[in-house]
């Protein structure tokens, strides 16, 4: 009998993260049931919005876990994409995992920092908080998307570049939604501080992905 040499493909370690990632969205719909309802059609619904937005806003347990699932496939999702489009080989340890994900942590919460202190400087808690709100929430959306993906590449479609773009794809397009819903509900707030909003999504939206892509790259 010939040996087979199977790769591995590091999915012990990746398959624990995934099944962590679980665990927070398993206690979100336990304890927020009728939130997580209205929640998983936020893209085509917009209830969800209007019913808790205008409530506990930010920090509160149902944002904490989701925030916490999308971090960790965004993470994830990261590694596989550095993997397959770059050859980055990330996955190789598990430790870069975790800077990665601290990175991201670090990242996403000095954005929101900078946002409520601009909006303190702007006299717009109010309005710059329901802004943050809403994008959180799109966002947040995106770890389903994220999570579907790092399961087909973890145990389907090994080192897909098709699910990889189709990921990216479909991530894109739920955070468009999100920010279409944001322009046509802040049209009047957006116009007036117009170039500072330009200002902001060129810094702290768009140059961070692009500076990661080349990171990666190199």
């Amino acid at each position: 009998m010939n040996t087979i040499v199977r790769e591995a493909l590091h999915a012990d370690w990746i398959t624990l993260v995934m099944l962590l990632s679980m665990v927070f969205i398993i206690v979100a719909k336990q304890m927020f049931y009728t939130r997580f309802l209205n929640f998983i059609v936020l893209p085509f619904n917009n209830k969800y919005l209007f019913m808790y937005s205008k409530r506990d806003k930010l920090f509160n347990w149902f944002n904490i876990f989701f925030a916490g699932f999308q971090l960790i496939n965004l993470t994830l999702f990261i590694f596989y994409s550095a993997d397959i489009l770059f050859q980055a080989d990330l996955s190789s340890n598990p430790i870069n995992f975790l800077i990665v994900f601290s990175l991201i942590l670090l990242f996403m919460l000095l954005k929101i920092f900078i946002q409520l202190g601009n909006s303190y400087v702007f006299d717009s808690q109010k309005t710059i908080t329901d802004i943050i709100f809403k994008k959180i929430s799109y966002l947040n959306f995106s770890g389903f998307v994220l999570f579907l993906a790092n399961i087909l590449l973890t145990f389907i479609f090994e080192g897909s570049v098709f699910v990889v773009y189709a990921g990216i794809f479909l991530v894109v397009a739920v955070n468009t939604v999100g920010w279409i819903t944001i322009f046509n509900n802040h049209q009047k707030y957006i116009s007036t501080y117009f170039f500072y909003f330009i200002l902001y999504l060129c810094a702290l939206e768009i140059s961070p992905y692009v500076l990661m892509v080349y990171y990666i790259k190199d």
